[in-house]
């Protein structure tokens, strides 16, 4: 077997989705996790990630469309920010970044990178909340802040193509500009992409969540305020 990963994303995000982060390592669903360095619960999720033993199973969540930021000159910029929070605005209306809005992203991306090496966490793999590394313009800046950072794996956009799921989308970047740059898997999808059996490299996207009743699930949506989706399992290796 070449390489498989299974990444529960958003760790930090909230108590809800670190705990079952936590126990989706605890029962050998996940292989990593990447962190959101705004998510709300941050700081007791880098605990009980130390307590869990899987610090060193962390990686960057770059964010761009929920939550607070971490910098101040992102909040000027309306595409990104309305009243102190980020929005998802950019992600329906790609456009071109100015001078000032690429170093307003860029910081807003170092200081978020820096947040988890100052508080342990030596990532060496990074994706992002809502695929927002994937834009275009976005891309490069996070290719730099990677490089720079010793930070070597990257996330591709999807490789399993569904018409309801189309893997490349307008304003977002080939996945050739990752390979050659940076240690990819050969695939990357959800794991109703991989359902009959996961290939060698390949990466697998889950949301480790609790949902009403208290099951442990791959998020999905959200009903009445809890997380819907379905159980969260593990698929089988394809030999």
């Amino acid at each position: 077997m070449d390489r498989i990963i299974i990444n529960g994303d958003d760790y930090g995000m909230n108590e809800s989705v670190s705990r079952a982060i936590a126990r989706a390592f605890r029962e050998g669903l996940i292989t990593h996790t990447t962190m959101l360095a705004t998510g709300a619960y941050f700081d007791a999720a880098i605990l009980l990630a130390r307590e869990e033993g899987f610090l060193d199973r962390i990686g960057v969540h770059f964010n761009l469309t929920e939550g607070e930021p971490l910098t101040e000159d992102i909040r000027r910029i309306a595409d990104f920010v309305t009243d102190g929070r980020f929005n998802k605005r950019y992600l329906s209306h790609p456009r071109p970044l100015n001078p000032v809005e690429r170093e307003a992203v860029l910081n807003e991306l170092t200081v978020q990178a820096e947040r988890l090496e100052n508080a342990g966490v030596r990532a060496v793999h990074a994706d992002s909340h809502h695929y927002i590394h994937t834009y275009s313009e976005i891309a490069p800046i996070v290719a730099a802040l990677c490089a720079q950072r010793g930070i070597r794996r990257i996330r591709l956009n999807r490789t399993f193509d569904m018409p309801e799921r189309p893997c490349i989308t307008e304003g977002r970047m080939d996945n050739g500009f990752w390979r050659g740059r940076f240690d990819t898997t050969e695939r990357f999808g959800r794991l109703a992409d991989v359902r009959d059996g996961i290939p060698d490299d390949t990466e697998v996207m889950v949301h480790p969540d609790f949902d009403r009743s208290g099951m442990l699930i791959d998020r999905t949506g959200m009903q009445d305020g809890y997380p819907t989706g379905e159980r969260l399992f593990r698929p089988a290796v394809i030999e």
